[in-house]
Formats: structure tokens, C-alpha cells, sequence
């Protein structure tokens, strides 16, 4: 295929779900086998892209619910887009809940660096390839800048109370 002769870009795999099909599936309210989903074998890893970007036909198929209207700039200038909500994206082992701009006609999918760093996701463009930044105690990509970390009550957190509690 054309684009993988291409250099310096990378290409992914995804899963995206409608999060509220989830949530529904969940209580009891939708059967699980029922929840709207689309598998992807190759989306591009776009670091000029701000957020997740899909197709009309597949934010239709998925039933994402509108947010909102936005001017979006690309690369045959501005236009108005549809941003839509509760798109649950799950690359490799990790997932995480996006808002997704629409893109127009049949255009690809893209994983823009929202969902890139959120996911905790580094590209190497020169290798072509989607690294996945560590996740476990004492080594993590999430980061807080600050002195003191507080409870939600405005006391001091104690740091014996961090715990890394699996879901």
C-alpha cells in the first residue's frame, strides 16, 4: 500500500466505542453485545492534529451525540466541524473517553495529541513505530507540578496515602 512506503509516519490500530452504549450496557439497559463499535487496523498517528479525528459515516455508525460546532483549520483552509462526545478509544492496553471532531466526506481516521499524551503514547516518526510511555509506580507519564498535593477538604495529602489501585 501507498502510505506505507511513506516515511516518517506512524500508523496504529484502534478500537473506538460509544462510551454512553457502555454506560447504558453497564446498568443493565442495553445488552452488551449491542454496544456501537468500530475496529480500525491502521490509523494515522497525527502530532499536527489536536484531537481524534473520524469520519461522518463512522461517528453516524457509532451514534456519538453532538457537543458542538467548531471552525477547524486543515489544509484546504478553514470550515465549520461537528465536535461529538463519548468516543472511547482503547489502543493496545490502554483506553481513555475523547471528544471527536468531524471529518468531512471519507477521509481517514486520526489520532491526534490529546488522546496521544493522555493515553501516555510517544510516536517515533523515524522508526515508524507508537511506543507506550510507562504506567506503573514510581515511573509514570502523568505528572502534577506543585509542592504539596491536596484532599479534596484543602488538608495536606500524606504521600503513604498514594496507592496505585487497579480497576
Amino acid at each position: 500500500m501507498l502510505r506505507e512506503l511513506l516515511m516518517g509516519q506512524v500508523f496504529t490500530s484502534m478500537t473506538v466505542i460509544n462510551r454512553a452504549d457502555e454506560a447504558m450496557a453497564k446498568r443493565g439497559f442495553l445488552p452488551a453485545d449491542q454496544i456501537r463499535k468500530v475496529t480500525f487496523d491502521s490509523v494515522l498517528v497525527d502530532s499536527g492534529a489536536t484531537t481524534l479525528s473520524l469520519p461522518r459515516v463512522v461517528i453516524e455508525q457509532l451514534g456519538l451525540e453532538p457537543l458542538r460546532e467548531v471552525l477547524t483549520k486543515t489544509a484546504a483552509g478553514y470550515q465549520r466541524s461537528t465536535v461529538y462526545q463519548d468516543a472511547k478509544i482503547t489502543i493496545g492496553d490502554r483506553s481513555g473517553v475523547f471528544q471527536c471532531l468531524e471529518l468531512p466526506g471519507g477521509d481517514e481516521p486520526l489520532l491526534g495529541v490529546i488522546p496521544i499524551e493522555d493515553l501516555g503514547l510517544n510516536p517515533d516518526f523515524q522508526k515508524r513505530e507508537l511506543n507506550f510511555l510507562p504506567m506503573e509506580p514510581g515511573n509514570t507519564y502523568y505528572m502534577a507540578y506543585g509542592h504539596t498535593l491536596f484532599n479534596l477538604d484543602g488538608t495536606p495529602l500524606d504521600e503513604n496515602e498514594l496507592r496505585v489501585t487497579p480497576q
